[in-house]
């Protein structure tokens, strides 16, 4: 697939800023530490179904001294509904013990002291840093992987791949923008396998071939 010209690159960039201004982080979270756990949970289910389990778990253990002193089992209750939920059970009350004893509590702002808590990915980290934070990153999760890459904004074939070249395909100060724009416009036009592409506004630079 050919990949866009920069030009063409920054009229995409012109046009998702016009349709998705508002774009933001999706999981409801009130600090840094929420939205970390949040993303954690996120992993392989939907945005919703976490939404759905936070407000009971932030709203009895709101910290991550209250969390790692929980019981696996009432954590495990809590979470049953999410994909994975004894896993993520588990990671949830290591990396709340890890922040509680060595940070106290708080979130470290630095990506490879985050990729070392349990459960926490390249991608977990990318959107700490830019969601909770305000770093410059372009987490990259289903959709602005396979939005880059059909768009053409990429030509990669796995996810590291796509966010090192995002990041030298986007001007850096457009990472952050992008990343939401692309998983809102993922969920709304470009969908997985029946794009509205007729609907699109951002079709005229678009390399998609079916």
């Amino acid at each position: 697939m050919t990949k866009l010209k920069k030009q063409e690159v920054l009229k995409i960039i012109e046009e998702m800023n016009k349709l998705y201004p508002d774009a933001q982080c999706a999981l409801t979270h009130k600090n840094v530490f929420q939205l970390l756990i949040s993303v954690v949970l996120s992993a392989q289910t939907t945005d919703k179904s976490v939404n759905r389990v936070t407000p009971t778990l932030f709203a009895r253990y709101p910290d991550a001294a209250s969390i790692a002193s929980m019981d696996r089992i009432e954590l495990e209750g809590i979470l049953r509904s999410i994909g994975m939920y004894r896993t993520k059970a588990k990671n949830v009350l290591a990396l709340s013990k890890i922040l509680a004893e060595q940070y106290n509590g708080q979130v470290p702002e630095d990506y490879d002291k985050l990729i070392t808590l349990p459960g926490v990915g390249r991608k977990t980290a990318n959107v700490v840093l830019s969601v909770g934070f305000g770093q410059q990153r372009i987490p990259v999760d289903t959709h602005v992987f396979r939005l880059a890459n059909r768009i053409g904004l990429t030509n990669e074939n796995n996810v590291l791949k796509t966010e090192l070249a995002l990041m030298e395909t986007l001007p850096k100060e457009y990472w952050n923008m992008m990343h939401h724009a692309l998983i809102w416009h993922g969920r709304q036009i470009c969908n997985a396998r029946k794009p509205k592409c007729m609907e699109c506004s951002i079709a005229a630079w678009c390399k998609k071939t079916d």
